[in-house]
């Protein structure tokens, strides 16, 4: 069984944090928080040991090292850039599932894609991003919100950016294939229509019907680099990731989010979070975890990158 042990602040850098099969010390910790920030900006502190074990823990036993500071070694080593992004793959939380946080999806189909799919019809250009996209879950929900509502929008110029940091998260996505489970809080006529059913024995009971993936575009982008693309967006769902972040990398990202919305331009948040900085004056709140930027925002893009 494994032990955490907690010491007093300013005890030894190989202090024990967590006794295990792979013992880790603070100063283990503090290397491989140090990666995963400079990496993707997540922040760990000694609260998160026991995640970090349990999560690298395993890839230790793969790999067949010795303890934690072997592979902090290995990761922080010339040539470590490889395994360095497997550990990322590890300790990035994936959690998702359709229609999570339902009222968001409400809104979207009473509210905000009426409008954007009328100036579809009419010839306009209209673009939504699913930010911290995870396994595919929360795109292809609004790729069948959409399609529910109009089911030849792929015929016009709408389209779906469906992003994370992680590649084999983003392969999952692409695949778009689920099991039962997953596919639980899918309605059923939108199951009926824009699911299939798979063979047993094929990895998976469904997958996302080719309607719904001609929407999307999957792509990997750590949202702390720079931006390969300019906007606008109508609608970003970033929900359960600026979470993650500091304070400070928290107010960066809202103010590059707001950036890139048009102006009235939606924002999804996740139900822990709080818009920060100099962006919260940029929008309003409308609804639950739901803001939309001011029309009368007159700050210039890029100004927060």
């Amino acid at each position: 069984m494994t032990a955490v042990l907690t010491r007093k602040a300013g005890s030894g850098g190989n202090d024990l944090l967590v006794d295990g099969e792979f013992p880790l010390t603070r100063r283990d910790l503090s290397e491989i928080a140090a990666m995963i920030y400079a990496d993707a900006g997540i922040a760990l502190n000694e609260s998160k040991a026991s995640l970090v074990y349990s999560r690298l823990s395993k890839r230790i036993r793969q790999l067949g090292l010795a303890d934690f500071a072997a592979y902090c070694a290995l990761v922080g080593a010339p040539g470590g850039e490889a395994e360095r992004r497997e550990m990322l793959s590890f300790l990035t939380t994936n959690f998702t599932r359709f229609f999570r946080e339902n009222h968001h999806f409400d809104h979207l189909r009473d509210h905000v894609l009426p409008p954007l799919l009328k100036s579809a019809r009419e010839g306009g250009r209209v673009r939504i991003w699913s930010a911290g996209c995870s396994d595919g879950q929360e795109p292809y929900s609004i790729a069948l919100t959409a399609l529910s509502l109009m089911p030849e929008i792929g015929s016009y110029d709408f389209r779906i950016l469906a992003s994370d940091i992680d590649p084999k998260i983003i392969a999952k996505a692409r695949a778009g294939v689920y099991d039962d489970h997953a596919v639980e809080t899918v309605p059923a006529a939108m199951r009926k229509q824009w699911l299939r059913e798979n063979p047993t024995g094929s990895g998976g009971r469904w997958s996302v019907g080719p309607q719904a993936k001609a929407l999307i575009a999957f792509r990997e982008l750590n949202l702390l680099t720079e931006w390969p693309f300019k906007g606008p967006f109508q609608v970003i769902f970033c929900r359960n990731v600026v979470i993650y972040f500091d304070e400070q990398t928290q107010a960066r990202v809202w103010g590059r989010y707001c950036d890139m919305l048009a102006p009235g331009g939606h924002l999804y948040i996740g139900h822990s979070e709080r818009l920060s900085g100099p962006a919260k004056d940029r929008f309003d709140n409308i609804a639950i975890t739901t803001y939309r930027r001011r029309t009368d925002d007159s700050q210039r893009a890029g100004r927060s990158r």
